[in-house]
C-alpha cells in the first residue's frame, strides 16, 4: 500500500484530527450520542484545537457528528432513512466507478482483487474480523480507485464508515460477511468476464444489502430512533 503511505506523508493538521475521529467511531470507542470535544482530540494528538475545530466542522457536514449548541460536537447515528439513502448512493457511486473505470481492470488489478478475495475468506474463517474490515474496505478501493473515477472515490471515501455497524455498538456479524463475500466474489466474475454493466449493478446490489441487513439490526435493537 504504498500508495496510501505517500498520501498519509502531506496530510494536514485538519485531515490527521479527521481520521483520528473516525477511528474513535468505527473502532466503538464513542457510540452515538457521546461528545467529542476538541481538547481530547487535541491531548491526543498534540496539535492545536484550530485544526480539530476544522476537522469537527467537516465531518459534521458528512453526518458524522451533530455540533450542538452549549454541548459541542457530539457522535450522530443513523436512521433508517438515512442508511436507505446513503446506501442507495454509495450503490450508485460504486457502480459508475466500475463503469467508468473498465480500462483499469486488468491483469494485475484483477489478480489484486483475487488475492483481497482469497485473505478476506481466510480472516473470516479465523474470525480476524478487524481484518476483514480493512480487507473490505480495500475491495471497494480496487473497484473504485482509478484516474478515470478521482471524483467517485473521493465521494466513497468521504462516505466510508457512515453505515458502519461499530458505530452503533453492533459487534460483527459473521453470516453477513460471509454474504458480503459472496457479493465480492460475483462482483469479480463479472469484471473477469469484462460485463462492466452487470458488476456495476451487482455492486448496487451489495449495497443496498448491506443497507437492508443494518437496518434490520438495529430495528431489532431497544431504545434506537428508526
Amino acid at each position: 500500500m504504498k500508495r496510501m503511505e505517500k498520501k498519509n506523508n502531506y496530510m494536514t493538521k485538519a485531515e490527521i484530527a479527521r481520521r483520528h475521529v473516525q477511528s474513535m467511531i468505527l473502532t466503538g470507542e464513542v457510540g452515538p450520542g457521546d461528545r467529542i470535544t476538541t481538547r481530547e482530540v487535541s491531548d491526543a494528538l498534540g496539535i492545536s484545537e484550530t485544526p480539530i475545530r476544522e476537522a469537527i466542522r467537516g465531518l459534521a457536514s458528512e453526518g458524522w457528528l451533530d455540533v450542538q449548541s452549549h454541548i459541542g460536537a457530539v457522535v450522530q447515528g443513523l436512521k433508517t432513512e438515512q442508511i436507505i439513502e446513503i446506501s442507495a448512493l454509495r450503490g450508485l457511486i460504486c457502480g459508475l466507478a466500475i463503469e467508468l473505470g473498465a480500462s483499469s481492470f486488468d491483469k494485475e488489478r484483477l489478480a489484486e482483487i483475487d488475492r483481497n478475495i482469497d485473505a478476506y475468506d481466510e480472516a473470516l474463517d479465523e474470525k480476524d474480523y478487524d481484518r476483514v474490515a480493512q480487507l473490505n474496505h480495500d475491495f471497494h478501493e480496487l473497484l473504485c480507485d482509478n484516474p478515470r473515477s478521482p471524483w467517485c472515490h473521493r465521494l466513497l471515501e468521504n462516505m466510508h464508515g457512515l453505515m458502519s455497524a461499530q458505530r452503533h455498538g453492533i459487534p460483527p456479524q459473521h453470516d453477513r460477511l460471509a454474504a458480503a463475500l459472496r457479493e465480492h466474489k460475483s462482483i469479480r466474475d463479472m469484471l473477469k468476464t469484462g460485463d462492466f454493466a452487470a458488476a456495476a449493478v451487482l455492486a448496487k446490489q451489495h449495497e443496498k444489502n448491506t443497507g437492508d441487513f443494518l437496518i434490520k439490526v438495529i430495528s431489532e435493537m431497544p431504545d434506537v430512533e428508526k
